[in-house]
């Protein structure tokens, strides 16, 4: 690793750290100054309450994670919530490897068809409108009836198929662009040599789609989080991090800082995925040959 790329990805993380920070200063800010019981503007109640049961002290969001989960109790809510965020995780990764594998079909098939890109694309933007909550009922009910290869459909495979359809949408529209992104004189140049539309993908198009496709993968992973959560909360699915929001939610009046562990760990989860598709970019990238300063 270069000097110039270490310190590139030091001042990433460093901001990151002071983002994460400013968002803890202007919530304590807020908490500080905001009014108890919420307030309105221009006539309309858009401050919301800063009482302690709404809006709880970050530090006692983060000592919550030390108490038991239940009152005598081994387990501290810190383990319960990371054994979520992995059960959690892994139907999430499973959802966005389906989401990845047909987002890239469909971009490639839309690249390569002029006609089903445009028959297929309002379509593919029309899907992003199903509202998940009335979606997830009905894929458990239609997995309920499906054995493939001889395994019974399962409700973990259910909540992936729900995050898949949330994720395949940015990589599909992503790929799609950064397939259609090389100049007509480098398309033209692969025509000269007799190439393959086949080969012309894999030497041209893919290659030039990375810089487009990176930053889909990263709002898929965080979407296949989200859809994951919903799928998991709609369903009933217990185990992940969706029922301990449903569960610690109940608890808001007495305990409101435990309800936010859940939430933190939800967030926690989408950045880590987001992480490990940068991770997977600067590795995949490190024998790229970067661009010379003119």
């Amino acid at each position: 690793m270069t000097p110039s790329v270490l310190s590139a990805r030091l001042r990433a993380a460093a901001w990151f750290v002071a983002g994460l920070l400013l968002l803890v200063v202007l919530w304590e800010a807020y908490k500080a100054v905001g009014p108890e019981a919420g307030g309105k503007i221009f006539g309309w109640k858009l401050l919301p309450r800063t009482d302690d049961s709404s809006m709880p002290h970050v530090w006692d969001m983060l000592r919550a994670f030390t108490r038991p989960e239940i009152r005598g109790s081994d387990r501290s809510i810190f383990s319960v919530v990371l054994a979520g965020a992995w059960f959690t995780g892994r139907m999430a990764f499973a959802g966005l490897l389906l989401g990845t594998v047909v987002g890239l079909g469909l971009a490639v098939l839309m690249a390569r068809f002029n006609l089903l890109r445009k028959a297929m694309l309002p379509y593919i933007v029309l899907s992003q409108t199903v509202p998940l909550i009335a979606l997830a009922p009905l894929v458990v009910s239609w997995g309920g009836r499906l054995e493939l290869f001889g395994v019974q459909w399962q409700k973990w495979m259910s909540a992936s198929t729900i995050s898949a359809f949330l994720a395949f949408f940015p990589v599909s529209v992503g790929a799609l662009r950064g397939l259609l992104s090389p100049a007509p004189a480098a398309v033209e140049l692969m025509d000269s040599y007799a190439a393959s539309w086949w080969h012309t993908l894999v030497k041209l198009r893919l290659p030039a789609s990375v810089p487009h496709l990176v930053p889909a993968m990263k709002l898929a992973a965080s979407a296949a989080v989200v859809g994951t959560i919903v799928a998991e909360i709609s369903t009933g699915l217990r185990g992940g991090i969706g029922r301990l929001v449903i569960e610690y939610s109940r608890e808001g009046t007495s305990q409101p800082a435990k309800v936010f562990t859940a939430l933190l760990a939800a967030a926690a989860l989408g950045l880590v995925f987001a992480g490990l598709v940068s991770a997977a970019d600067a590795y995949s990238s490190r024998h790229r040959p970067k661009e010379m300063p003119a």
